[in-house]
């Protein structure tokens, strides 16, 4: 009887690590893509030269944000806000090089690249947000975006910063012919140096970073740019006027190396373009709200005099930038002209 018994018990001591081993094979660990190491993860650096309490900024760190929860971990993008990794004037060849992987730049940074892309920098291209996203998504838009990927390059989505605004030191601006004679810091694009120089003024090149050293040692009278780009930089604390014109649409396209993209697994790329298109979303509304808030800020610190264009100001100024459309039609294409709202209406 104790044989048996003993028979019985060796037996299953020897049962017990067959059960372990089954029991710990049924069972699904989470996997900690975290802890993996930077190479064996899939790193994203994102490049930008505003700040990060703009609605690019905020967009970014959302984005980052989002495909680090939905992917556990595994995609992480690392966000460089200020231009603290690549300047204005560097962060596109960055990016063709493969040196980063992400980048947002304004609409006139494409100019370079693509003289087309200046069709969003003509004056009073667009009355509102609505006709923007609607134009860049529409065929003619997405052609010009098509044209991109000849220089290593893929749009995948576009950010408002908002409308832009006018600033100077020396006088109040309610008319065009006000600008005669100022020194004021563009971006750089043909198309908005023409639209300065229409009107008199004197356009100077200059990148976003050094603005504020520019406007604060007399280099520059004055600039134009969207509120929240004017007061992230405390731009408006050197300058003595604004003007709410909204005379120009200031956006970001969301470029990746195209090399890289097409190198990135499938769902990879589904799970990057699905969050994007949810981030777009919330920026753009997120971009409106900011810029009026500023607007309101502006109006209560009563540190900046501030004029408001009427809508028969507008007509006018409108008016007096026909000149700046004839460039365009003259050095790139009626297409792109003929197909903004104010023609196509």
């Amino acid at each position: 009887m104790k044989q048996l018994f003993g028979i019985i018990a060796f037996g299953f001591l020897l049962f017990i690590p067959l059960i372990l081993v089954s029991c710990q094979s049924s069972t699904q660990y989470p996997v900690d893509y975290e802890q993996l190491s930077e190479d064996q993860r899939i790193v994203i650096r994102f490049s930008h030269v505003v700040g990060e309490d703009t609605p690019k900024g905020m967009a970014a760190r959302k984005f980052a944000q989002l495909v680090k929860e939905r992917s556990e971990g595994y995609i992480e993008v690392q966000v460089f806000s200020n231009g603290t990794l690549y300047k204005d004037g560097e962060e596109m060849n960055a990016l063709q090089r493969g040196d980063i992987q992400l980048i947002a730049p304004a609409t006139s940074k494409l100019t370079n690249l693509i003289p087309e892309f200046a069709i969003y920098d003509l004056p009073y291209a667009f009355r509102n947000y609505e006709e923007v996203h609607a134009y860049a998504n529409g065929e003619v838009g997405l052609t010009l975006t098509e044209k991109l990927n000849e220089h290593n390059l893929i749009s995948v989505g576009i950010w408002d910063s908002g409308f832009k605004q006018l600033s100077n030191s020396i006088r109040p601006i309610s008319h065009y012919s006000d600008l005669r004679g100022l020194r004021m810091r563009i971006m750089p694009s043909d198309v908005i140096e023409q639209q300065f120089v229409t009107v008199g003024a004197n356009p100077k090149r200059i990148d976003f970073n050094t603005v504020f050293n520019q406007l604060q040692e007399g280099n520059v009278d004055g600039q134009e740019n969207t509120l929240s780009n004017i007061t992230s930089k405390k731009l408006h604390s050197l300058q003595s006027y604004l003007t709410i014109s909204n005379h120009g649409y200031l956006g970001y396209f969301l470029l990746f190396n195209l090399e890289f993209w097409n190198k990135l697994p499938k769902d990879v790329q589904t799970l990057l373009t699905d969050t994007l298109q949810d981030v777009q979303q919330w920026q753009w509304q997120f971009a409106e709200e900011m810029n009026e808030e500023k607007l309101q800020d502006i109006e209560n610190c009563s540190c900046i005099d501030v004029n408001y264009l009427s809508e028969e100001d507008i007509t006018e100024w409108e008016k007096a930038y026909i000149p700046v459309y004839d460039y365009y039609r003259k050095n790139y294409s009626d297409k792109y002209v003929n197909a903004l709202p104010k023609f196509s209406n």
